[in-house]
């Protein structure tokens, strides 16, 4: 296994730029992940470790479970340099980006303009905990492959579906897929979730602050609301997206 101790190594320059860039990203197709649980997980769901960097003493008998994984080790600080995530235990590891499958999808939670990484990468941990077939990111939502996206999925983005639909092409797409489409909105016209039946739903969610737009909420079947006592705020839309998950999955 080569040490690597230089900043213009090409494996240190790969992987920095796939933790901050984006559009490097998609052009690799891979993205950055870290730590030896996640690690696990992606090894158990089949994935394609491209490259693997351990900090500062090589893990050979880890190494030795990825044969056709590139792996390096570095000290500390350079490793921290190349790391895209404070407080890396290590390994860092590249992933290549799965292929979305083409299956009927019979749940969904969308989400609109959640830009937060923690908390979509929490919905996707929710929504795999659940058997959400899909979720679905629609306007400005944050990378899915950001590495704190990554992270807060806790490997789930391994085995959930996510896909990205533009808003024009989400009634459609409910349509394909048999989907009722409901808005979860702070409405006259809202039904608390408690009366619906949500089996064969698609129920989106918008960010904490501003909520669903209304191109969106025009496209929907209904509207739908969390009962909570009236004194108390509005939920951050990670908890209400599991919220309403837990009322899907029933």
């Amino acid at each position: 296994m080569e040490k690597i101790t230089s900043r213009k190594n090409n494996t240190i320059i790969h992987l920095r730029k796939l933790g901050s860039d984006a559009s490097y990203r998609r052009e690799c197709c891979e993205f950055i992940c870290d730590g030896v649980k996640t690690l696990n997980e992606a090894l158990a769901s089949g994935m394609e470790i491209k490259t693997v960097l351990f900090k500062g003493t090589p893990d050979t008998e880890l190494a030795e479970r990825l044969p056709h994984a590139a792996s390096y080790y570095a000290p500390d600080e350079l490793f921290d340099y190349a790391s895209p995530l404070k407080n890396c235990p290590g390994p860092l590891f590249s992933v290549r980006m799965p292929q979305t499958a083409g299956e009927a999808v019979h749940s969904a939670i969308v989400l609109e303009n959640l830009q937060d990484p923690g908390n979509v990468g929490t919905v996707i941990r929710t929504a795999n905990a659940f058997g959400i077939s899909a979720v679905v990111l629609v306007g400005d939502c944050a990378d899915l492959y950001n590495p704190k996206t990554v992270r807060a999925t806790m490997g789930a983005i391994f085995r959930q579906r996510v896909m990205s639909v533009e808003l024009c092409a989400l009634r459609d797409f409910c349509t394909e897929n048999g989907l009722k489409l409901y808005g979860a909105a702070l409405s006259d016209k809202a039904v608390e979730i408690t009366g619906l039946d949500l089996k064969g739903t698609a129920v989106a969610v918008g960010s904490e602050g501003r909520g669903l737009s209304e191109d969106l909420l025009r496209l929907c079947d209904a509207e739908l609301i969390i009962p909570m006592r009236p004194d108390s705020e509005s939920l951050n839309a990670a908890v209400a997206a599991s919220v309403i998950m837990w009322e899907m999955s029933k």
